[in-house]
C-alpha cells in the first residue's frame, strides 16, 4: 500500500510527531507506548509500523523474561531429578530381595527332581 493511501492523507500532509499525538504516552521509566487501536485510530501511515515495533519489543521482552525464569529453574530441576532417581534406585534396591528369593527358589531342585536324579 502506498504511503498515505487508505488513510485519507495526502502526500503534502505534515506528519505529526509521536510526542504530539494524543495516543502517545511515555512512562515514568521512559518506556514508550501507544494507546491507539491499529484498526481504527491510526493517524499516520508510519504509526502502524511504529506500533508493530512496540509490539515486537514487548514480545521479545516477554521471551527474555521466560528464558531468565527457565535459567533459574534449571538447577532446581536437576536437583529434583537426582532426588527422584535416588528414590527410584532405593525402591528397586528395597524390592531386590523379592526377586533374589524367587531366583534362588528356581535354582534349588524340587523333591521330585532330586528323586529322579538318584539311581
Amino acid at each position: 500500500m502506498a504511503p498515505g493511501r487508505g488513510l485519507g492523507l495526502s502526500m503534502e500532509h505534515n506528519m505529526i510527531q509521536c510526542k504530539d499525538c494524543e495516543f502517545f504516552h511515555r512512562g515514568d521509566d521512559g518506556e514508550v507506548g501507544f494507546r491507539c487501536d491499529p484498526f481504527s485510530t491510526i493517524k499516520e501511515t508510519e504509526c502502524l509500523a511504529k506500533w508493530q515495533l512496540l509490539k515486537i519489543n514487548q514480545m521479545v521482552s516477554s521471551y527474555q523474561a521466560t528464558l531468565e525464569y527457565y535459567r533459574k529453574l534449571g538447577p532446581m530441576q536437576e536437583k529434583m531429578m537426582k532426588v527422584v532417581q535416588n528414590e527410584l534406585e532405593e525402591m528397586n534396591e528395597g524390592e531386590k530381595w523379592k526377586v533374589d528369593d524367587e531366583e534362588e527358589d528356581d535354582e534349588e531342585p524340587t523333591e521330585e527332581e532330586e528323586e529322579e536324579e538318584t539311581p
